[in-house]
């Protein structure tokens, strides 16, 4: 049923505020697109960057101390990266290790980690005599083993993305390691190949072979989302529905049934499991979208159609918003019309309205014309999803 309400929030979003009367307009006369410049020439100061699609600042300069680990999430300084750049095409470890993190994508590792604590201790809470007569020997190296499978799907995931669109990320994000030069092809190529040989080993040597079939699912997903000629990214419904399976269905339902077959328990549909599933496939769809956000300017160049690229960032942002609060509104009627005792009230009403409120407060800050201001507002979502992990193991 979600998965439905997903897709109609997709096509909704094409429609918000009048798609007919909205066309987005990026000319390429007015102002160079220079930002690989920073790559190409060595360390300069600033880089000329567009202003004619939104209110980039004519210059990005450096900063602070705190901007190359501001590069890894997002934002970046062309000093900075160019000296990472250097440090490790010179051989440094360090450097080379800090590409590395910045490769898999750490606040996507960050979600996978969250749904990999989450999922297990609601498996745990919900059966009977698992935290009271646990076999830990056994139980701590194998949750271990399915997480580290989980990351190595995760950076196979966003490591082929970077492959195929570095000619994108250079506009869009050159703070990333391909794009930036921090990383070689050769060397992206043996992680994500590294990779994606390795989790499914692991998932079939440990866990049953359901868990193999959907983490394969999982992979395949996510390597036709990239790459030719599939390339689903390229269709923004097909986009959305990619993601929301990988990291909205099969992540949670993979890990609490891994978790529920290494204690000896029968896998069921627990109402806690089936609102998780929902409402997370909603979120991760909501991401789906609105991750084009701060990327219009190279999808538009690349001819990747996205809504953003189609509708504009001010109505993404507002459908996203809305959808988003619908996903809420559901949360909070899943508990309310609940059998009494089904969840715990305070957690799972008093939390999804925190959610809410502050959903609400962070799109009101929002400024449309503000790269600075996408990339807070996006961030911000991220963070609620983060939040509602925490949520499932009080709920």
């Amino acid at each position: 049923m979600m998965r439905t309400v997903s897709v109609v929030c997709a096509l909704l979003l094409l429609r918000v505020d009048g798609l007919q009367a909205f066309q987005p307009s990026f000319s390429t006369s007015s102002t160079t697109r220079s930002l690989p410049t920073w790559q190409r020439h060595g360390t300069i100061r600033s880089v000329v960057v567009p202003t004619d699609a939104m209110s980039y600042p004519t210059t990005t300069t450096t900063t602070s101390k705190s901007s190359l680990s501001m590069s890894v999430e997002g934002d970046f300084d062309p000093e900075a990266l160019e000296k990472a750049r250097e440090e490790a095409q010179s051989g440094s470890v360090k450097a080379r290790v800090k590409a590395l993190y910045k490769f898999t994508r750490p606040h996507t590792i960050r979600g996978t980690i969250l749904a990999s604590f989450a999922g297990t201790t609601r498996a745990l809470l919900d059966t009977p005599g698992a935290l009271t007569n646990p076999n830990w020997g056994i139980m701590l190296p194998r949750a271990f083993v399915g997480m580290f499978a989980l990351l190595l799907g995760n950076a196979f995931i966003v490591g082929i993305n970077q492959i195929y669109d570095e000619d994108i990320d250079k506009m869009n994000k050159p703070f990333l390691p391909v794009a930036s030069g921090e990383m070689s092809k050769r060397f992206a190529w043996l992680a994500v190949v590294f990779s994606g040989g390795v989790g499914p080993v692991i998932v079939k040597k440990f866990f049953p072979p359901l868990l193999f079939k959907l983490y394969s699912f999982g992979l395949f997903l996510g390597l036709v989302y990239s790459v030719p000629p599939i390339r689903t990214k390229q269709n923004p419904i097909l986009a959305g529905l990619t993601i929301a399976t990988v990291r909205g269905f099969l992540l949670n339902f993979g890990v609490y049934f891994a978790v529920k077959d290494a204690v000896g328990a029968a896998f069921s549909w627990s109402p806690k499991v089936s609102f998780i599933a929902r409402f997370m496939t909603m979120f991760a769809s909501v991401i789906a979208i609105t991750k084009d956000l701060p990327d219009v300017e190279g999808d538009k160049a690349y001819n990747i159609e996205t809504f953003a690229t189609k509708v504009g960032v001010g109505r993404i942002a507002k459908g996203a918003t809305v959808c988003l609060m619908v996903n809420y509104i559901h949360a909070l009627a899943t508990g309310l019309l609940a059998k009494p005792g089904t969840f715990k009230m305070i957690p799972m009403i008093g939390g999804h309205l925190a959610g809410a409120a502050i959903l609400l407060a962070r799109f009101r800050q929002l400024e449309p014309d503000s790269i600075k201001s996408i990339k807070l507002y996006y961030k911000h979502i991220w963070d609620l999803f983060y939040m509602e992990y925490a949520l499932y193991t009080l709920i």
